[in-house]
Protein backbone atom coordinates (compact mmCIF):
# COMPACT_ATOMS: atom_id res chain seq x y z
CA UNK A 1 0.00 0.00 0.00
CA UNK A 2 2.94 2.35 0.60
CA UNK A 3 3.97 1.85 -3.03
CA UNK A 4 0.40 2.55 -4.16
CA UNK A 5 0.23 5.78 -2.17
CA UNK A 6 3.69 6.95 -3.19
CA UNK A 7 2.82 6.45 -6.86
CA UNK A 8 -0.32 8.57 -6.61
CA UNK A 9 0.69 11.24 -4.14
CA UNK A 10 4.20 11.52 -2.72
CA UNK A 11 3.79 14.36 -0.24
CA UNK A 12 0.27 13.69 1.02
CA UNK A 13 -0.25 12.48 4.59
CA UNK A 14 -3.38 10.51 5.35
CA UNK A 15 -4.92 10.17 8.81
CA UNK A 16 -5.59 6.51 9.50
CA UNK A 17 -7.27 5.45 12.75
CA UNK A 18 -5.74 2.82 15.00
CA UNK A 19 -9.01 0.88 14.84
CA UNK A 20 -12.61 0.85 13.66
CA UNK A 21 -15.67 -0.06 15.71
CA UNK A 22 -18.17 -2.40 14.02
CA UNK A 23 -21.63 -1.79 15.45
CA UNK A 24 -24.01 -3.33 12.92
CA UNK A 25 -26.11 -5.60 15.14
CA UNK A 26 -26.17 -3.29 18.15
CA UNK A 27 -29.64 -2.47 19.44
CA UNK A 28 -31.46 -5.26 17.55
CA UNK A 29 -33.82 -7.15 19.91
CA UNK A 30 -33.25 -10.91 20.51
CA UNK A 31 -30.09 -10.77 18.42
CA UNK A 32 -28.47 -13.56 20.46
CA UNK A 33 -30.80 -16.07 18.78
CA UNK A 34 -29.63 -14.80 15.39
CA UNK A 35 -26.01 -15.49 16.35
CA UNK A 36 -26.93 -19.10 17.15
CA UNK A 37 -28.61 -19.30 13.75
CA UNK A 38 -25.48 -17.92 12.05
CA UNK A 39 -23.37 -20.56 13.78
CA UNK A 40 -25.75 -23.29 12.55
CA UNK A 41 -25.56 -21.88 8.99
CA UNK A 42 -21.76 -21.86 9.18
CA UNK A 43 -21.55 -25.49 10.34
CA UNK A 44 -23.91 -26.68 7.59
CA UNK A 45 -21.95 -24.64 5.03
CA UNK A 46 -18.61 -26.11 6.08
CA UNK A 47 -19.94 -29.68 6.06
CA UNK A 48 -21.82 -29.32 2.76
CA UNK A 49 -19.06 -27.64 0.78
CA UNK A 50 -16.42 -29.98 2.19
CA UNK A 51 -18.51 -32.98 1.08
CA UNK A 52 -18.94 -31.57 -2.44
CA UNK A 53 -15.21 -30.86 -2.77
CA UNK A 54 -14.28 -34.29 -1.40
CA UNK A 55 -16.69 -36.13 -3.73
CA UNK A 56 -15.40 -34.29 -6.81
CA UNK A 57 -11.79 -34.89 -5.76
CA UNK A 58 -12.26 -38.60 -5.01
CA UNK A 59 -14.43 -39.56 -8.00
CA UNK A 60 -12.39 -39.48 -11.22
CA UNK A 61 -15.62 -39.48 -13.27
CA UNK A 62 -16.42 -36.01 -11.91
CA UNK A 63 -13.13 -34.46 -12.98
CA UNK A 64 -14.77 -32.73 -15.93
CA UNK A 65 -14.67 -29.01 -16.82
CA UNK A 66 -18.13 -28.51 -15.33
CA UNK A 67 -17.14 -29.96 -11.97
CA UNK A 68 -13.92 -27.96 -11.92
CA UNK A 69 -16.22 -24.91 -11.72
CA UNK A 70 -18.43 -26.62 -9.14
CA UNK A 71 -15.34 -27.46 -7.04
CA UNK A 72 -14.19 -23.85 -7.24
CA UNK A 73 -17.64 -22.60 -6.22
CA UNK A 74 -17.64 -24.91 -3.19
CA UNK A 75 -14.14 -23.69 -2.27
CA UNK A 76 -15.19 -20.03 -2.58
CA UNK A 77 -18.33 -20.66 -0.52
CA UNK A 78 -16.32 -22.41 2.17
CA UNK A 79 -13.69 -19.67 2.24
CA UNK A 80 -16.27 -16.87 2.22
CA UNK A 81 -18.30 -18.15 5.16
CA UNK A 82 -15.13 -19.08 7.07
CA UNK A 83 -13.83 -15.54 6.65
CA UNK A 84 -17.13 -13.89 7.56
CA UNK A 85 -19.13 -15.87 10.13
CA UNK A 86 -16.47 -16.64 12.81
CA UNK A 87 -15.34 -13.00 12.76
CA UNK A 88 -18.93 -11.73 13.02
CA UNK A 89 -19.55 -14.04 15.99
CA UNK A 90 -16.31 -12.90 17.62
CA UNK A 91 -17.24 -9.23 17.15
CA UNK A 92 -20.83 -9.35 18.34
CA UNK A 93 -21.33 -12.52 20.38
CA UNK A 94 -18.08 -12.19 22.35
CA UNK A 95 -18.21 -8.37 22.36
CA UNK A 96 -14.99 -7.57 20.46
CA UNK A 97 -16.21 -4.68 18.27
CA UNK A 98 -12.77 -3.10 17.90
CA UNK A 99 -10.85 -4.10 14.79
CA UNK A 100 -7.50 -2.62 13.79
CA UNK A 101 -7.23 -0.53 10.62
CA UNK A 102 -5.12 -3.10 8.73
CA UNK A 103 -7.24 -6.04 9.93
CA UNK A 104 -10.37 -4.23 8.76
CA UNK A 105 -8.96 -3.75 5.25
CA UNK A 106 -7.88 -7.40 5.17
CA UNK A 107 -11.37 -8.47 6.33
CA UNK A 108 -12.90 -6.31 3.59
CA UNK A 109 -10.56 -7.76 0.94
CA UNK A 110 -11.41 -11.41 1.63
CA UNK A 111 -15.16 -10.81 2.02
CA UNK A 112 -15.46 -8.91 -1.26
CA UNK A 113 -13.16 -11.30 -3.12
CA UNK A 114 -15.33 -14.29 -2.19
CA UNK A 115 -18.57 -12.41 -2.89
CA UNK A 116 -17.37 -11.42 -6.37
CA UNK A 117 -16.01 -14.88 -7.16
CA UNK A 118 -19.36 -16.49 -6.33
CA UNK A 119 -21.00 -14.35 -9.01
CA UNK A 120 -18.35 -14.94 -11.69
CA UNK A 121 -18.25 -18.66 -10.94
CA UNK A 122 -21.95 -18.83 -11.81
CA UNK A 123 -21.02 -17.26 -15.16
CA UNK A 124 -18.54 -20.09 -15.77
CA UNK A 125 -21.22 -22.68 -15.00
CA UNK A 126 -23.68 -20.84 -17.24
CA UNK A 127 -21.21 -20.88 -20.14
CA UNK A 128 -20.68 -24.61 -19.62
CA UNK A 129 -24.43 -25.30 -19.88
CA UNK A 130 -24.76 -22.96 -22.88
CA UNK A 131 -22.16 -24.81 -24.94
CA UNK A 132 -23.30 -28.26 -23.74
CA UNK A 133 -26.85 -27.70 -24.98
CA UNK A 134 -26.44 -25.43 -28.01
CA UNK A 135 -23.23 -26.99 -29.38
CA UNK A 136 -23.23 -30.54 -27.95
CA UNK A 137 -21.03 -31.96 -30.73
CA UNK A 138 -18.38 -29.29 -30.12
CA UNK A 139 -18.55 -29.35 -26.31
CA UNK A 140 -15.43 -31.50 -25.85
CA UNK A 141 -13.46 -29.10 -28.05
CA UNK A 142 -14.82 -25.78 -26.76
CA UNK A 143 -15.01 -26.56 -23.02
CA UNK A 144 -11.78 -28.33 -22.14
CA UNK A 145 -10.08 -28.69 -18.77
CA UNK A 146 -7.52 -26.13 -19.85
CA UNK A 147 -10.21 -23.67 -20.93
CA UNK A 148 -12.14 -23.98 -17.66
CA UNK A 149 -8.98 -23.65 -15.56
CA UNK A 150 -7.98 -20.58 -17.60
CA UNK A 151 -11.41 -18.99 -17.16
CA UNK A 152 -11.44 -19.52 -13.41
CA UNK A 153 -7.86 -18.28 -13.00
CA UNK A 154 -8.76 -15.18 -15.05
CA UNK A 155 -11.75 -14.54 -12.79
CA UNK A 156 -9.58 -14.89 -9.67
CA UNK A 157 -6.93 -12.51 -11.01
CA UNK A 158 -9.56 -10.00 -12.16
CA UNK A 159 -11.38 -10.02 -8.82
CA UNK A 160 -8.21 -9.81 -6.73
CA UNK A 161 -6.88 -6.86 -8.75
CA UNK A 162 -10.26 -5.09 -8.62
CA UNK A 163 -10.62 -5.51 -4.86
CA UNK A 164 -6.98 -4.52 -4.28
CA UNK A 165 -7.66 -1.27 -6.16
CA UNK A 166 -10.58 -0.64 -3.79
CA UNK A 167 -8.34 -1.32 -0.78
CA UNK A 168 -5.67 0.98 -2.20
CA UNK A 169 -8.21 3.80 -2.64
CA UNK A 170 -9.38 3.34 0.95
CA UNK A 171 -5.82 3.83 2.19
CA UNK A 172 -5.91 7.30 0.58
CA UNK A 173 -8.76 8.40 2.84
CA UNK A 174 -8.35 10.33 6.08
CA UNK A 175 -10.59 9.56 9.05
CA UNK A 176 -10.83 12.58 11.33
CA UNK A 177 -14.17 12.05 13.07
CA UNK A 178 -16.16 8.87 13.50
CA UNK A 179 -14.63 5.39 13.27
CA UNK A 180 -17.93 3.53 13.83
CA UNK A 181 -18.88 1.22 10.94
CA UNK A 182 -22.64 0.64 10.95
CA UNK A 183 -22.48 -2.81 9.37
CA UNK A 184 -21.77 -6.40 10.34
CA UNK A 185 -18.33 -6.40 8.66
CA UNK A 186 -15.85 -3.92 7.16
CA UNK A 187 -18.23 -2.81 4.44
CA UNK A 188 -16.75 -0.72 1.63
CA UNK A 189 -19.56 1.84 1.53
CA UNK A 190 -19.66 2.29 5.28
CA UNK A 191 -15.88 2.83 5.43
CA UNK A 192 -15.41 5.45 2.72
CA UNK A 193 -18.41 7.47 3.95
CA UNK A 194 -16.56 8.00 7.25
CA UNK A 195 -13.71 9.82 5.46
CA UNK A 196 -13.20 13.57 5.91
CA UNK A 197 -11.41 14.10 2.59
CA UNK A 198 -12.56 13.56 -1.00
CA UNK A 199 -13.82 9.99 -1.42
CA UNK A 200 -15.12 10.27 -4.99
CA UNK A 201 -12.81 7.51 -6.38
CA UNK A 202 -14.13 5.07 -3.77
CA UNK A 203 -17.68 6.23 -4.45
CA UNK A 204 -17.16 5.63 -8.17
CA UNK A 205 -15.82 2.13 -7.48
CA UNK A 206 -18.85 1.38 -5.30
CA UNK A 207 -21.07 2.49 -8.20
CA UNK A 208 -19.11 0.32 -10.64
CA UNK A 209 -19.05 -2.82 -8.47
CA UNK A 210 -22.75 -3.75 -8.79
CA UNK A 211 -22.56 -3.32 -12.59
CA UNK A 212 -19.47 -5.53 -12.99
CA UNK A 213 -20.22 -8.11 -10.31
CA UNK A 214 -24.02 -8.20 -10.28
CA UNK A 215 -25.71 -6.85 -13.40
CA UNK A 216 -23.29 -7.96 -16.14
CA UNK A 217 -23.01 -11.58 -14.85
CA UNK A 218 -26.78 -11.78 -14.34
CA UNK A 219 -27.34 -10.35 -17.82
CA UNK A 220 -25.01 -12.93 -19.39
CA UNK A 221 -26.72 -15.76 -17.49
CA UNK A 222 -30.21 -14.64 -18.52
CA UNK A 223 -29.18 -14.24 -22.17
CA UNK A 224 -27.51 -17.66 -22.14
CA UNK A 225 -30.70 -19.29 -20.87
CA UNK A 226 -32.83 -17.45 -23.40
CA UNK A 227 -30.53 -18.91 -26.08
CA UNK A 228 -30.84 -22.36 -24.48
CA UNK A 229 -34.65 -22.16 -24.40
CA UNK A 230 -34.77 -20.93 -28.01
CA UNK A 231 -32.54 -23.78 -29.15
CA UNK A 232 -34.55 -26.43 -27.29
CA UNK A 233 -37.84 -25.15 -28.69
CA UNK A 234 -36.47 -25.16 -32.26
CA UNK A 235 -34.59 -28.45 -32.47
CA UNK A 236 -35.75 -30.73 -29.66
CA UNK A 237 -38.92 -32.63 -28.86
CA UNK A 238 -40.69 -31.86 -25.61
CA UNK A 239 -39.21 -34.93 -23.94
CA UNK A 240 -35.69 -34.17 -25.18
CA UNK A 241 -36.05 -30.51 -24.20
CA UNK A 242 -37.13 -31.36 -20.66
CA UNK A 243 -34.29 -33.85 -20.31
CA UNK A 244 -31.73 -31.29 -21.50
CA UNK A 245 -33.17 -28.51 -19.37
CA UNK A 246 -33.12 -30.77 -16.32
CA UNK A 247 -29.32 -30.58 -16.41
CA UNK A 248 -29.66 -26.81 -15.85
CA UNK A 249 -31.96 -26.97 -12.82
CA UNK A 250 -29.11 -27.11 -10.31
CA UNK A 251 -27.36 -24.11 -11.85
CA UNK A 252 -30.58 -22.10 -12.13
CA UNK A 253 -31.27 -22.78 -8.46
CA UNK A 254 -27.82 -21.43 -7.54
CA UNK A 255 -28.44 -18.33 -9.66
CA UNK A 256 -31.78 -17.70 -7.93
CA UNK A 257 -30.29 -18.27 -4.47
CA UNK A 258 -27.42 -15.85 -5.11
CA UNK A 259 -28.92 -13.04 -7.22
CA UNK A 260 -32.56 -12.68 -6.15
CA UNK A 261 -31.93 -11.86 -2.45
CA UNK A 262 -29.25 -9.33 -3.46
CA UNK A 263 -31.53 -7.69 -6.03
CA UNK A 264 -34.44 -7.51 -3.59
CA UNK A 265 -32.25 -6.16 -0.79
CA UNK A 266 -30.60 -3.47 -2.92
CA UNK A 267 -33.91 -2.52 -4.57
CA UNK A 268 -35.69 -2.03 -1.23
CA UNK A 269 -32.66 -0.77 0.69
CA UNK A 270 -33.93 2.82 1.02
CA UNK A 271 -37.40 1.69 2.12
CA UNK A 272 -36.50 -0.65 4.98
CA UNK A 273 -35.22 0.01 8.50
CA UNK A 274 -31.40 0.11 8.87
CA UNK A 275 -31.49 -2.89 11.24
CA UNK A 276 -33.59 -4.87 8.76
CA UNK A 277 -31.15 -3.92 5.99
CA UNK A 278 -28.20 -5.23 8.00
CA UNK A 279 -30.01 -8.50 8.78
CA UNK A 280 -31.01 -8.92 5.12
CA UNK A 281 -27.49 -8.23 3.85
CA UNK A 282 -25.96 -10.65 6.34
CA UNK A 283 -28.42 -13.36 5.30
CA UNK A 284 -27.66 -12.82 1.61
CA UNK A 285 -23.96 -13.20 2.46
CA UNK A 286 -24.14 -16.46 4.41
CA UNK A 287 -27.17 -18.26 2.96
CA UNK A 288 -26.02 -19.01 -0.63
CA UNK A 289 -22.77 -20.73 0.54
CA UNK A 290 -24.88 -22.95 2.80
CA UNK A 291 -27.56 -23.80 0.21
CA UNK A 292 -25.33 -24.25 -2.85
CA UNK A 293 -23.92 -27.68 -1.86
CA UNK A 294 -27.36 -28.88 -0.74
CA UNK A 295 -28.86 -27.89 -4.10
CA UNK A 296 -26.08 -29.56 -6.08
CA UNK A 297 -26.19 -32.79 -4.08
CA UNK A 298 -29.98 -33.05 -4.32
CA UNK A 299 -30.45 -31.91 -7.93
CA UNK A 300 -27.38 -33.25 -9.71
CA UNK A 301 -27.63 -36.94 -10.53
CA UNK A 302 -23.87 -37.40 -11.08
CA UNK A 303 -23.04 -36.18 -7.56
CA UNK A 304 -25.81 -38.29 -5.99
CA UNK A 305 -24.54 -41.37 -7.84
CA UNK A 306 -20.97 -40.55 -6.82
CA UNK A 307 -21.93 -40.16 -3.15
CA UNK A 308 -23.76 -43.52 -3.23
CA UNK A 309 -20.77 -45.18 -4.92
CA UNK A 310 -18.29 -43.77 -2.41
CA UNK A 311 -20.50 -44.82 0.51
CA UNK A 312 -20.79 -48.36 -0.92
CA UNK A 313 -17.01 -48.57 -1.31
CA UNK A 314 -16.54 -47.40 2.27
CA UNK A 315 -19.09 -49.91 3.59
CA UNK A 316 -17.46 -52.76 1.63
CA UNK A 317 -14.02 -51.83 2.94
CA UNK A 318 -15.33 -51.89 6.52
CA UNK A 319 -16.91 -55.29 6.00
CA UNK A 320 -13.68 -56.61 4.50
CA UNK A 321 -11.63 -55.33 7.45
CA UNK A 322 -14.07 -56.88 9.96
CA UNK A 323 -13.93 -60.25 8.20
Amino acid sequence: MKLFNSALGRNITYVHPAFFIISGFSGIPNIQQYYVFLFFVYVVSVLGNTVVMAVIFLDHNLRTPKYIAVFNLAFVDLLGNTVLVPKVLDIFLFNHPFISYNDCLTFFFFCYTCLCMQSLNLVALSYDRLIAIIFPLHYQVKVTHRFMFSMIIFFWVFVIITVLISVGLLTRLSFCNSVVINSYFCDHGQIYRLACNDYFPSYFISFLYPIIILWLPLGFILISYLCICYTLVKVATVKEGLKAFKTCVGHLSLVAIYFFPLLITFTLMEKIHPNARIINLSLTSVFPPMLNPIVYVLQTQEIKDSVKKLLKIKCKSKITVQN
